[in-house]
């Protein structure tokens, strides 16, 4: 059993504590892994604020991690102690019917007991002040040490920096994907991203490599605007600056609508101006950014059946463990930012910090 420090989530709606928590060793197909660096997600924040259904306390969350396996359970075959690593929330076996069709990458062999906050096995391998701790996306990044599934880990290259290709671990794979994968935006088109966080600007960034010719941010907070243009953005406007809709003035702006847009937000009703800011006749709109639980989307069918396509998608589309590390690959060859998204670097005492820098939009 390794002690160490962790951020606790003991219930909801409340900060994390650090505390020193106990490290059960990796059973049967386990990996434990020494966690180097972690980033920050609005995942973590909707869960901690409560309003996710699946939501377990207390709890260790983060999923946005990189790190090294300090060792490894019985069976386990494709990594070992001492291999660099990215802990995935979303795993691949390979075996079950999601993993062998070439259309998704929810793979399906853990999922109910991920959702459940437990191993495969049904119990946690966290421990703090007598009390078992639930584990978080099958990653649980914000702890020093964190045991997860073999199938949900991706061995990387040894001589990336673990500061930057965690990030790699949702946000920017997430948007990057939602462009290349889901979308698959193709060259000389018009695109708008609704919301210009990390997802969005990874969504610019995968938009730009595709070829697009004008790519179209859409964000309140105009801070975010010099950011946005450096990924790629050709122009950025706000809602607030118009008197009608957003998708009547995407419609206008472009001759007809966009080719392809992308919600990178969770706000339902943005989710429906993005797909009504589509072209008639081909438009597609990608869903990026979770909702929280129990609101619905609407839209006219008429928008659907003049053809725009209405699609979702998770961690962009990738096969975790194939692609994780080609990512890694294509940063080390400068083929994609990651340096570029990094706003803060915070010892991890100060995580707090981090969420709250998060909320503010910095």
């Amino acid at each position: 059993v390794i002690k160490c420090k962790a951020a606790v989530a003991w219930e909801a709606g409340k900060p994390f504590s650090i505390e020193e928590v106990e490290v059960a060793p990796p059973k049967a197909h386990e990996v434990r892994i020494k966690i180097v660096a972690t980033g920050v997600c609005h995942t973590d924040a909707y869960t901690l604020s409560g309003a996710d259904p699946e939501g377990c306390f207390p709890v260790i969350l983060g999923h946005e991690g990189a790190g090294i396996v300090e060792s490894v359970g019985e069976g386990v075959t494709k990594v070992k102690k001492g291999d660099t690593v990215i802990p995935l929330y979303i795993p691949q076996c390979g075996e079950c019917k999601f993993c062998k069709n070439p259309k998704t990458n929810l793979c399906q062999k853990i999922r109910i007991t991920q959702g459940k906050g437990v191993m495969p096995d049904g119990t946690t391998r966290f421990t703090c002040k007598g009390k078992q701790i639930f584990h978080f996306m099958g990653t649980s990044t914000f702890s020093e040490y964190t045991v997860v599934a073999d199938i949900s880990v991706a061995k990387i290259d040894a001589a990336a920096p673990l500061d930057k290709v965690c990030l790699l671990g949702c946000g920017i794979s997430t948007g990057y994907g939602a462009a290349l994968n889901t979308a698959k935006v193709e060259p000389g088109s018009t695109c708008a991203v609704f919301g210009l966080g990390g997802v969005g600007l990874a969504v610019i960034m995968g938009c730009k490599v595709a070829g697009a010719s004008r790519i179209i941010g859409i964000d309140m907070n105009k801070d975010k605007y010099v950011k946005a243009k450096e990924f790629g953005a050709t122009e950025c406007i706000s809602p607030q600056d118009f008197k009608k809709p957003i998708q009547e003035v995407l419609v206008e702006m472009t001759d007809g609508g966009v080719d392809y847009s992308f919600e990178c937000i969770g706000n339902v009703g943005v989710m429906r101006a993005a797909l009504e800011a589509c072209h008639k006749g081909w438009g597609v709109s990608v869903i990026v950014g979770v909702a929280a639980a129990g609101q619905e989307i609407s839209t006219r069918p008429f928008q659907l059946v003049t053809g725009r396509t209405w699609k979702g998608t998770a961690f962009g589309g990738w096969k975790s463990i194939d692609n994780v590390p080609k990512l890694v690959t294509d940063y080390m060859a400068k083929k994609i930012k990651i340096d570029e998204f990094v706003t803060h670097t915070l010892p991890f005492d100060k995580i707090n910090e981090a969420f709250e820098l998060m909320h503010s939009g910095k």
